[in-house]
């Protein structure tokens, strides 16, 4: 950047908003409350003034965050995390970096009605233990809760599910085709694998459908829809007498990625059981766990020193 010395702080920062300024069109409040969680970050990590933007490491961006973490309220850490993520792709437009140095930026959590977006392991449990297995529709949507809540698959993974997926034999199933764009095979564990057998034998009606879960009432035998898997969940909850923040499988998903972290999985593992593209969606389970978003800087060499 002509006119600016970005060997310093003051240099990089005035380059920063003049960036913001042309390139983004951000208006003068933004930009200095940008530039002010930038300097602030720059000042933590060089603290002499001098700077030298290719040493920054994902380490040095989930300190700083942690620590803002102790001090204010999600909204600002928030605004504080938006602040560096436009930080980090300036110095890459600028061609300081090569690297996306944005992805270590953690994930804020939101505060919403007090309520966290994850059941804990005890309601967890409890929701788990109170699932109607007394009808046919019951043994359905026991099966399909059970299959997000120890295997973390998507409501269109369920639905698309069909009988010759399960290797009974060596107990795993196949997932034909996830967000990464390849299928994947998942363990079949007893409990889960219990649940399929017993709705396949007492609870499935007669059908020609290759998809494992089927219609029961209106249209029935016909494969169900992303709608009907959602629905289950809804009516646990509500058989359970639990209220949540987010309903369905991301509900499902979040309490078991949730309680997996708890138990010393790591993200990766839970990328790999989710079938996520990168560790940058994954540590959305981990907002509010410093400790193990570290993870997330396992690709850039500085922060394995």
């Amino acid at each position: 950047m002509p006119g600016h010395d970005r060997s310093t702080a003051e240099g990089v920062l005035a380059a920063f908003d003049e960036h913001l300024r042309r390139s983004r069109g951000v208006c003068p409040g933004t930009r200095r409350n940008y530039a002010g969680f930038a300097g602030a970050f720059l000042q933590s990590v060089f603290a002499g003034g001098q700077v030298e933007v290719a040493e920054i490491c994902a380490r040095d961006v989930l300190g700083f965050t942690g620590g803002l973490t102790r001090r204010y309220r999600p909204g600002t850490v928030g605004l504080a995390a938006s602040a560096l993520r436009s930080f980090f792709r300036f110095l890459r437009a600028a061609g300081l970096r090569a690297d996306r140095l944005e992805d270590a930026v953690p994930m804020v959590p939101s505060r919403r009605a007090g309520l966290p977006r994850h059941l804990d392991q005890g309601r967890f449990g409890q929701l788990i233990a109170s699932l109607d297995s007394s009808s046919p529709r019951g043994l359905r949507d026991r099966a399909i809760i059970l299959r997000m809540a120890r295997l973390g698959l998507r409501a269109s993974e369920v639905v698309q599910l069909r009988l010759e997926d399960i290797d009974w034999r060596s107990a795993v199933v196949h997932v034909r085709a996830r967000k990464t764009g390849h299928g994947a095979l998942l363990p079949l564990s007893g409990e889960v694998g219990a649940a399929l057998a017993g709705y396949l034998q007492h609870g499935r009606p007669g059908t020609g459908a290759r998809e494992v879960f089927v219609l029961h009432r209106l249209g029935a035998g016909a494969p169900i829809s992303s709608s009907i898997v959602g629905r289950a969940v809804d009516n646990a909850l509500r058989q359970a007498g639990m209220d949540a923040p987010i309903r369905g499988a991301n509900l499902l998903r979040h309490s078991l990625a949730t309680g997996l972290l708890g138990h010393g999985a790591s993200l990766s593992e839970i990328a790999d059981l989710f079938g996520h593209r990168s560790l940058a969606t994954t540590r959305i389970y981990a907002s509010v766990d410093i400790a193990a978003l570290r993870e997330v800087a396992l690709p850039w060499p500085e922060a394995t020193s």
